[in-house]
């Protein structure tokens, strides 16, 4: 049964990348999408629509759907909190405030993913070193002080945007801030890669870790873990992961606090397959929602933070009124 599974999940990441390909303001037939996909370097009108404006998105939105996800399985993992999401240690506010600041500041749009990437790491390092104790973290201290900083962070924010009222800034910062993947490409991924890349190859090495610490830190130092070391690894992972997901899409919930519960319902708790599971949907429904998001209110875009917060409430209040449905074997 979990085979099967395992195989619907991976087949509906390609189905819904074809599903969100197909919508944009030319239609597309499947074969054209194929003819094009099959002959990058063609000079036409439609080879540019595939490869440089739909392709880039889908690629994009199932980056950031991944990422948020992983890093919300990492974090709930680490800290056994089921309330646990990416953007609990900072990241997310730490890259708004930074970014609201620059564009008041009048810094180059250009520059604004490298001013969140760089903010949202210093808060992850700010939040760990708040939350060290000995040469480990404490999950209680983390938490306090991921919100803790998260609302100074959203102060700086709404200060930001009160005084881009006077200007021109407010809707750049009002775009940021309710997530969108408009004007993103290939330049864009290509920058934030390498990170997400980094970020999943340490998903990857916590996965005995994560399954250690499902029953403690006493009973796991008890087994032999390292769970200072651990710690550090998977923060360091999530943030990575957070962190590439807000530039690349701003502010984009849910994801990441509510696809770990999913995947546990459907491949239990074992970290070796939830992880895997997490990415695939994560990253599903994210090319989905980036679909609906162009297509609902054309030409325009609905920001996918708005949209995935109308799907997300509902789905947690759902899982959280059936918690005995959520109980998943592990492996």
């Amino acid at each position: 049964m979990k085979t099967l599974r395992g195989l619907a999940l991976l087949l509906a990441v390609p189905a819904a990348g074809a599903a969100s390909m197909l919508v944009g303001g030319t239609p597309l037939s499947i074969g054209q999408i194929l003819g094009q996909l099959a002959h990058p370097h063609q000079a036409a009108i439609l080879n540019t629509i595939v490869w440089q404006l739909r392709l880039p998105r889908v690629c994009i939105a199932a980056t950031v759907g991944a990422s948020l996800a992983l890093s919300g399985a990492m974090l709930q993992g680490m800290l056994r909190n089921p309330l646990a999401d990416p953007y609990l240690t900072g990241v997310s506010a730490a890259a708004a405030a930074a970014i609201a600041v620059a564009v008041l500041a009048g810094v180059a749009v250009s520059a604004l993913p490298v001013i969140g990437f760089v903010a949202g790491l210093g808060a992850a390092l700010l939040v760990a070193a708040f939350a060290r104790r000995g040469s480990g973290l404490d999950a209680n201290r983390l938490i306090l002080a991921g919100v803790s900083l998260s609302t100074l962070f959203a102060a700086i924010v709404t200060l930001a945007v009160v005084r881009a009222q006077s200007g021109d800034y407010a809707s750049t910062i009002v775009a940021w801030l309710a997530g969108s993947m408009a004007g993103r490409g290939w330049h864009d991924l290509a920058i934030v890669a390498p990170y997400a890349i980094f970020g999943g190859l340490l998903a990857l090495a916590s996965f005995s870790a994560l399954n250690a610490l499902r029953i403690g830190d006493v009973r796991a130092r008890a087994i032999g873990l390292d769970v200072d070391r651990a710690q550090w690894l998977i923060l360091g992972g999530s943030s990575l992961l957070a962190a590439s997901s807000v530039v690349l899409a701003g502010l984009v919930g849910f994801i990441g606090l509510i696809v770990p519960h999913l995947a546990r319902r459907i491949v239990g708790s074992d970290a070796r397959v939830l992880l895997p599971a997490c990415v695939a949907i994560g990253a599903a429904p994210c090319m989905l929602a980036d679909a609906i998001c162009r297509a609902v209110v054309a030409p325009a875009e609905l920001p996918i933070g708005v949209l995935l917060a109308f799907i997300g409430v509902p789905t947690f209040l759902y899982l959280y009124l059936h918690p005995v449905a959520s109980r998943a074997s592990p492996g």
